[in-house]
C-alpha cells in the first residue's frame, strides 16, 4: 500500500529533456504532474543542438511518449548513414577512433540522432498547462504528513506528494538536500555552435567530414567535433502532417560544432572567457585553428554567432543515491557528465522512463514509495555510473588532459 495521498501529484522542477520526458510518461499514465521551468518560454534554453540517441534512449522515449509523438520524432530525426565515427589530426591525417555496436541495426524507424530544440518541442507537445514557464525554484520544505512544498522566487508555492529534481547540473534542490555533492570541474572549456550545412559545403568543407560524426584532434591541445544533422523531413512539414500543434521551428540541415580546449591552454581567465560574445567565441576558434590544414581553418567562419555559447565541462563522480523521502533526483542533478557522445541526455530519459514506472507502481498500490524510490535509485546509480565513465572515456580519448584533472 502506498504512503502518499490519492490521487498522487508530482512536482517536477526543470523543463529540460529529462523532466519533460517524465511529464509525458506520467501524463500518459494518468498521474497528476506539473513541471516548473525557470525559462520564460520554450525558446529560452541553450544546451547544444544535435543530440545522439542511444538504443536505451530511444527505448525510453518510446516508452514515455504517445505513439503519434514517437512518429513525429522518427520523422524529424537524423537521416541515417553508415559512415560511423572518424577522427583526424589537424593536418587531416586519419587517426584511430572508437567503434560502437548498435543492436538496432538498420531498422527503418531507428532514431539515432535528433535536433535538441525539436526534441524539446516534441516533448512539450500535448502537455498544455502541465508546464509552467517563468517559475524559478527557490527552496523546498517537507510537511508533517510526508508531502513536500516547493517555493519559487516570485513568492508562490506548490504542494505535492513527490518533488523531482530535474533542475540540472546547478540544481538548487541538490544544493539544499546535499550541499556537499558538487560535480567536479574537468578543466575543459567548450564552445558550442551550429554551422549551416549549405554554407559549410559551399565554403569547401572536406568531403571526408561532410556526412560523418567527425573529430579533429589537434596536437596543439585543441579539438573540434562536427556532427551532421540531416532531417528526414523538415520539422514544420512533419508536424503539419502528424501533430500540427507541436509548434516546431523550420530548420535547415546543419552541423553541430563543438570546440574543446583545456583551461591550461586557453590563455585567459574563466571570467574573461565566459564574458565573450558569440562573435568573439567564433573568432577565438578561428584564431586557435589558424595553423590547421587549409580545408579545416575556415569551417568555424560559417558558424552562427547568435547561437554560439560557452560551457565548462563537469562530472559527478561517484554517482550516489539520494536520501529516502519525497524528493527524488533525475538527470544532470544527480549524474552530471560531459556531453561526449550524448550520454547525459540518454541517461536522463532513461531515468524518466524508470521513474515513471516507479511512480505508476506507487499510484497503483503495488509498491510503497520508499521501496519504489530505492529500487529506482539503485538501478539508476548503476547505469548512470556506467554513463559517466563512458562519457569520460570518450572525453579522455579526444581531450587528453581530462585524465589529468
Amino acid at each position: 500500500m502506498r504512503t502518499t495521498r490519492s490521487p498522487m501529484h508530482v512536482l517536477v522542477i526543470g523543463g529540460g529533456i529529462g523532466g519533460l520526458c517524465l511529464a509525458q510518461g506520467l501524463h500518459r499514465a494518468g498521474i497528476g504532474v506539473t513541471v516548473y521551468e525557470r525559462d520564460e518560454s520554450a525558446e529560452g534554453r541553450r544546451q547544444g543542438y544535435r543530440l545522439r540517441i542511444s538504443p536505451e534512449g530511444e527505448y525510453a522515449l518510446r516508452e514515455c511518449l504517445p505513439p503519434a509523438l514517437v512518429e513525429l520524432l522518427v520523422a524529424t530525426s537524423n537521416e541515417r548513414d553508415d559512415a560511423g565515427l572518424v577522427a583526424y589530426d589537424e593536418h587531416l591525417v586519419q587517426q584511430w577512433a572508437p567503434a560502437f555496436e548498435d543492436p538496432r541495426g538498420n531498422a527503418p524507424d531507428k532514431i539515432d540522432a535528433v535536433d535538441r530544440v525539436t526534441l524539446r518541442r516534441i516533448l512539450l507537445a500535448g502537455l498544455g498547462d502541465v508546464v509552467r514557464f517563468g517559475k524559478t525554484f527557490d527552496r523546498y520544505e517537507l510537511t508533517a504528513d510526508g508531502r513536500v512544498v516547493a517555493h519559487f522566487e516570485d513568492g508562490s508555492t506548490a504542494e505535492g506528494d513527490v518533488l523531482v529534481a530535474a533542475d540540472g547540473t546547478n540544481s538548487r534542490i541538490r544544493a539544499q538536500a546535499r550541499p556537499w555533492d558538487i560535480p567536479r570541474d574537468l578543466g575543459v572549456r567548450t564552445v558550442f555552435s551550429r554551422i549551416p550545412r549549405a554554407s559549410a559545403v559551399d565554403g569547401g568543407m572536406p568531403e571526408v567530414l561532410r556526412d560523418r560524426f567527425s573529430y579533429v584532434i589537434g596536437t596543439d591541445g585543441h579539438h573540434i567535433g562536427l556532427m551532421p544533422m540531416t532531417f528526414r523531413s523538415r520539422p514544420t512539414e512533419a508536424a503539419a502532417r502528424l501533430w500540427p500543434d507541436a509548434d516546431l521551428a523550420d530548420l535547415d540541415d546543419y552541423y553541430m560544432s563543438v570546440f574543446n580546449v583545456h583551461g591550461e591552454d586557453l590563455g585567459m581567465t574563466d571570467e574573461a572567457f565566459f564574458a565573450l560574445s558569440g562573435e568573439e567565441l567564433c573568432a577565438l576558434v578561428v584564431e586557435r585553428t589558424r595553423t590547421w590544414h587549409p580545408d579545416l581553418r575556415g569551417i568555424f567562419r560559417h558558424a552562427e554567432p547568435a547561437v554560439t555559447f560557452a560551457v565548462a565541462l563537469r562530472a559527478t563522480d561517484p554517482v550516489e543515491a539520494w536520501e529516502d523521502g519525497p524528493v527524488v533526483p533525475l538527470g544532470d542533478a544527480v549524474h552530471t557528465m560531459p556531453p561526449s557522445g550524448g550520454v547525459g541526455a540518454n541517461t536522463a530519459v532513461r531515468d524518466a522512463a524508470a521513474l515513471t514506472r516507479a511512480l505508476v507502481a506507487v499510484e497503483r498500490g503495488e509498491r510503497e514509495r520508499a521501496e519504489a524510490f530505492a529500487e529506482y535509485q539503485k538501478a539508476m546509480v548503476e547505469y548512470a555510473t556506467d554513463g559517466v565513465q563512458m562519457s569520460l572515456k570518450i572525453a579522455q580519448w579526444s581531450i587528453k588532459k581530462v585524465q589529468d584533472t
